[in-house]
């Protein structure tokens, strides 16, 4: 059998003619067609050079795939809390994907049961971050099902800054479910903020965009009952502090002025120090609060594993009683209206908010020892943001919330046990050891870097104090040599920038 003939232009051209009334999908594909066979008759040389291309295309993709990956594995890893909002914004990185959670009729059935505040020693409403996936009335649903006796939660996509509205029927299904299962929502409900809202915001349009999200919120609060609302106080985007904190304030002022938010208390919750991001130390929390007009509609979150990281110790009682004291001094205790509670997987003062499950961190079990038998935190909502993912049998992540009801349960019982006994030390001594590893990573890291910015530092002040010798000695020689070796000496610190 003869090949066929190949096309011709011409014969091309009358195809084309030919399908004008057909559909532009039908059309494509006798376009590529017709493509193909050209490129077949310029011969192999062009053949050869189209497979070149189209592998240095794959090869491209699939680089551009590891960086990708890398760059996700590390926001992963790094809680994403404590990234700027402003550098967020200017990334505009992809939300990651979403774990699979465990089957859903696991789910139906409690992992452990509420322990009624009539039986403890101490009044502790510990619970978790829950998800609403489905509609807010689930977050009762869930929380219930990991034994919490509070809960945090998003009132809509955290990441987005416009969402539909609050449905009414949900609405109502939480305020009654939660009545039902006698959840105090004015008291130990804890809302949690978008991380993409920057109230230290200085430009005007972008300002508005995360003041308009954030009122959304405290308008949701009030609907469905709820007095507490955590939010991050943002970054300054490289501006001075005191102006970023006042800013803040004035946009709480305004936002509790704004009808529909209730009397809705707005958290600020302290952070772990890294770039630009407000509240790290005590002080700056206070600028924000004593910026806050009506003050009984401000508040603070103390997160464990933020404030260890921003270097305030509390895993010995005496450290932790000189933080709460420092605390109370610059802030005052009155304004503590919740915890999160976190260990820490980065060491003391790093700056790195990495959160580690209780016990197995740098912070320890004596820390959340010290915490639970504070009387000043007693009926306050503690909200665990601790990991609960897993690999499952088929090597995948997994969601596994039997780790937010054990952890509830070691925290209720640390109330009144002695951290002398052999079964504190027993219990102290089998987390530590599951999280050695990990703390053994980061704390390699750590170490890395802090070489690496000594060297930095020791290699700049060198650099500086070449500088000023030889401006030193051109300004007291003076003339025209003089002048030439200081350009030179210019010269070379120019081509050393280059080489850095």
């Amino acid at each position: 059998m003869c090949p066929p003939s190949r096309p011709t232009r011409s014969a091309k051209s009358r195809a084309a003619t030919k399908i004008t009334s057909a559909t532009v999908e039908e059309s494509s594909v006798e376009e590529q067609t017709s493509a193909k066979k050209v490129t077949r008759a310029r011969g192999g040389a062009v053949k050869k050079e189209v497979v070149v291309e189209e592998k240095k295309a794959v090869v491209k993709k699939v680089a551009a795939t590891k960086r990708k990956g890398k760059a996700q594995e590390e926001d992963d890893q790094e809680d994403i809390e404590n990234k700027d909002p402003v550098a967020s914004e200017e990334t505009k990185k992809p939300a990651p994907k979403k774990r699979k959670t465990k089957a859903s009729e696991e789910d139906a059935t409690p992992l452990a049961a509420r322990t009624p505040m009539e039986s403890m020693k101490r009044k502790l409403y510990i619970g978790a971050h829950v998800s609403s996936a489905g509609g807010v009335q689930n977050s009762i649903t869930n929380a219930l099902h990991i034994g919490a006796n509070a809960f945090a939660v998003f009132l809509k996509s955290q990441r987005k800054w416009v969402s539909p509205p609050l449905e009414p029927s949900a609405a109502s299904s939480f305020r009654d479910l939660a009545s039902l299962h006698s959840y105090s929502v004015g008291e130990h409900v804890l809302p949690h903020g978008s991380y993409l809202v920057n109230l230290a915001q200085i430009d005007k349009t972008k300002a508005d965009q995360a003041y308009a999200n954030f009122v959304d919120d405290l308008q949701r609060c009030a609907t469905l009952g709820i007095k507490l609302y955590n939010f991050h106080p943002g970054s300054t985007g490289g501006e001075p502090i005191e102006e970023a904190c006042a800013r803040i304030a004035s946009q709480l002022n305004r936002a509790h002025k704004e009808k529909g938010t209730g009397e809705t208390v707005t958290v600020i919750e302290n952070m772990c120090g890294s770039g630009n991001v407000i509240g790290s130390r005590f002080e700056e929390l206070k600028m924000i609060v004593d910026g806050v007009e009506d003050k009984s509609r401000v508040g603070v979150c103390i997160d464990t594993c933020h404030a260890f990281a921003a270097g305030h110790d509390l895993r010995t009682p005496e450290a932790f009683a000189e933080t709460l004291k420092r605390f109370d001094e610059i802030v005052g205790l009155g304004y503590l209206k919740a915890l999160h509670l976190n260990d820490s997987k980065a060491p003391f003062g790093s700056h790195r908010d990495l959160h580690a499950n209780i016990g197995t961190g740098f912070l320890g079990l004596r820390a959340f020892h010290n915490l639970v038998n504070c009387e000043a935190v007693q009926r306050l909502p503690m909200v665990l943001e601790t990991p609960i993912e897993e690999k499952g049998a088929d090597g995948k992540m997994v969601e596994n919330k039997q780790v937010w009801a054990d952890e509830i349960k070691l925290l209720e019982s640390l109330v009144g046990m002695d951290a002398e006994s052999e079964e504190f030390r027993k219990m102290e001594e089998e987390l530590q050891k599951r999280g050695a590893s990990e703390r053994a990573k980061i704390q390699e890291q750590v170490d890395k870097k802090a070489e690496k910015d000594a060297k930095k530092a020791e290699k700049d002040a060198l650099k500086g104090a070449a500088s000023g010798k030889g401006k030193k000695g051109a300004v007291a020689k003076g003339g025209p040599i003089s002048s030439f070796f200081k350009k030179k000496e210019v010269k070379e610190e120019s081509e050393e920038d280059d080489e850095e």
